[in-house]
């Protein structure tokens, strides 16, 4: 059964001058995750929006768990939970205040609401602080609350925009570990992001998005193979680039790219460690020493460029922020 499904949305800013979403398709299967992935501006905040009911969308077809998000916004309201980008909480108040006002906003009583306020505390190890103001808590700390805050009612469908979004390392973790534990628990889950490593940990399934458009759909792996998997580069010092140039280009079997200017040469391998080896070997033979070697893994900008050639353009972005205002 599909929880989540969207055909041909469109959504326009600036009497049309700005198209956010551009017939836009995706479907989500209940229990999974769906990473929905692309750089800054592409439409990944507007898709959210939509299907969390804070956006109408110019024309198109959106459903959660079978509602629809355009004629029964409310009925849907009752069964998501959304986390943005920006945590939602009241600085002035504490994590325990915060909380049980979330749990009366959503219409439980006062008994309940302490009652749920006091388990997603504890499931998201802020018993400790929760009688602290929000405006002492990290990063890391405020990104967990307001994840908390979104599950006060137990939702079918949880949508997270960009989660980790200006987390440290430590913080990314501990909400990876945090999201693990709703997908467990049976969550339909649709996550934003800018991170490969994060879809490719989190999503069952990647759908790549470009200005307002889904342009590509599969695993990390299957999106990382269409990019030509890993990529052997090599710096060297300048009189040996024209020789190493060669060797590579034996190993690997293409012409390698070269970046004069840093010294750097880089190819696709099929089979890396193989390849690597062999490069090494033939270098050493030759008195070459790299001043660094290593095999890379296609990042988000090497999967997004291949896909499309281009960055996204930075309009729809600004088409996205002038939603957040109205």
């Amino acid at each position: 059964m599909k929880s989540i499904i969207a055909q041909d949305l469109v959504k326009t800013y600036d009497k049309g001058q700005v198209r956010a979403l551009d017939g836009l398709n995706l479907d989500v299967e209940e229990g999974t995750v769906l990473g929905l992935l692309g750089p800054n501006g592409a439409g990944k905040t507007t898709t959210v929006r939509v299907l969390a009911t804070l956006l109408t969308p110019d024309s198109g077809i959106a459903t959660v768990a079978g509602i629809d998000v355009i004629k029964h916004p409310d009925e849907v309201r009752k069964i998501i939970g959304l986390s943005g980008q920006y945590a939602a909480l009241d600085e002035t108040l504490t994590g325990w205040d915060n909380l049980t006002m979330f749990g009366r906003l959503y219409h439980l009583n006062g008994p309940a609401s302490k009652k749920r306020a006091s388990e997603l505390l504890e499931k998201f190890s802020l018993t400790d602080a929760a009688k602290r103001p929000i405006r002492t808590y990290s990063g890391g700390m405020r990104r967990r609350l307001d994840l908390a805050a979104s599950l006060i009612v137990k939702p079918k469908v949880l949508f997270l925009d960009e989660p980790t979004t200006g987390l440290d390392p430590r913080g990314r973790m501990e909400m990876w570990s945090v999201i693990d534990e709703l997908v467990k628990g049976g969550v339909t889950l649709l996550l934003t992001t800018q991170y490969l490593e994060e879809a490719d940990h989190l999503a069952d399934s990647i759908a790549v998005i470009d200005t307002g458009k889904v342009i590509a759909r599969g695993t990390a792996d299957e999106l990382k193979s269409q990019v030509g998997g890993e990529r052997l580069e090599i710096t060297v010092e300048v009189e040996q680039l024209t020789e190493a140039t060669q060797l590579v280009q034996q190993v690997t079997g293409v012409n390698p790219t070269i970046d004069e200017g840093i010294r750097k040469i880089s190819a696709p391998v099929n089979n890396g460690s193989d390849s690597l080896i062999q490069v090494l070997r033939l270098l050493d033979e030759s008195k070459i020493h790299p001043l660094d070697i290593g095999l890379k893994r296609p990042s988000l900008d090497d999967v997004f460029i291949s896909l499309t050639g281009h960055v996204a353009e930075v309009a729809v972005e600004v088409g996205a922020k002038n939603a957040k205002r109205k």
